[in-house]
């Protein structure tokens, strides 16, 4: 079938089009980043003044908006390390494993992705009740972990079948053991997806609500459901700025992953992650 050559009127039509998208969906967030930096207390926009009171109130040291972050900061590290842990080990036997039934397992790994996270919220409560550790961070971290687990493997098994196995079969038949291969071919090898499964593990993890919600006690609230206080009943200004710097490290956050990416595939095609000394 002949195609016709894109005329100029057709040309203009799709930028138009899809600058007018794009500025629909940043809509929100450039609304959310000018109140910010608005100086009344109604969070009006566009601000008829402008301050960084509500950045200094939310990072004031001792308050409940630098507690929560701190909490929601240890939550998401934990987080991080449990997910990494079991997103290694589930993909490389899902990726490189011969496991009986794999369809099933895999179905099973991702279950927690298709759930209503009010379900498993409610799941957990019921869990962690009885045994007193409702409020605990440990606790809340084991949760997030249901979630950003899924998230981490998907990564990490897109990220293991990536790897060429003829060199890990190389470094096997120069004698490496298996801790070696992985060692020194293996993980080398998988470092931006390790680090791009860190990210949004921990992104999940300090982002999410219900999970935290159903979790927190008076004493421990996360960022997400201090926000969600902070909104039920009256507008507090600080939550422009909360949302502003979560914006931000979303940001910078794709901008790491993007740019790992980038040099890691770099990398691979200079040889730059393959060890040059013996493997031993």
């Amino acid at each position: 079938m002949m195609e016709l050559p894109p005329t100029r009127a057709g040309h203009i039509g799709r930028v138009l089009s899809a600058t007018a998208i794009l500025l629909f969906l940043a809509m929100p967030i450039v609304i959310i980043l000018v109140t910010s930096f608005g100086a009344d207390g109604i969070g009006t926009f566009p601000p008829k003044d402008y301050s960084t009171r509500w950045y200094e109130q939310m990072a004031a040291p001792g308050g409940n908006w630098a507690t929560s972050i701190a909490l929601s900061s240890l939550v998401a590290a934990l987080t991080t390390v449990f997910s990494l842990i079991l997103g290694v080990t589930a993909a490389t036997a899902l990726a490189r494993g011969r496991l009986p039934l794999h369809a099933a397992v895999y179905g099973l790994v991702l279950a927690p992705l298709l759930i209503p996270q009010v379900v498993i919220a409610l799941g957990l409560f019921l869990f962690f009740e009885p045994v007193g550790m409702l409020g605990s961070p440990l606790a809340i971290a084991l949760g997030h972990t249901v979630l950003a687990a899924p998230i981490a493997i998907l990564i990490m098994i897109s990220t293991l079948k990536g790897i060429d196995e003829r060199l890990e079969d190389a470094a096997a038949s120069m004698g490496a053991n298996r801790m070696t291969i992985a060692r020194r071919v293996t993980f080398p090898l998988a470092t931006p997806g390790l680090i791009a499964a860190s990210v949004f593990s921990f992104i999940t993890s300090f982002d999410e609500f219900f999970i935290a919600q159903f979790m927190s006690t008076p004493d421990t609230r996360t960022l997400p459901v201090l926000v969600f206080n902070a909104l039920q009943f009256d507008v507090d200004p600080t939550v422009t700025a909360v949302s502003a710097v979560l914006i931000a490290l979303a940001i910078l956050a794709l901008a790491l992953v993007a740019l790992v990416r980038k040099l890691g595939g770099h990398r691979n095609q200079q040889g730059g992650l393959l060890p040059t000394e013996p493997l031993t």
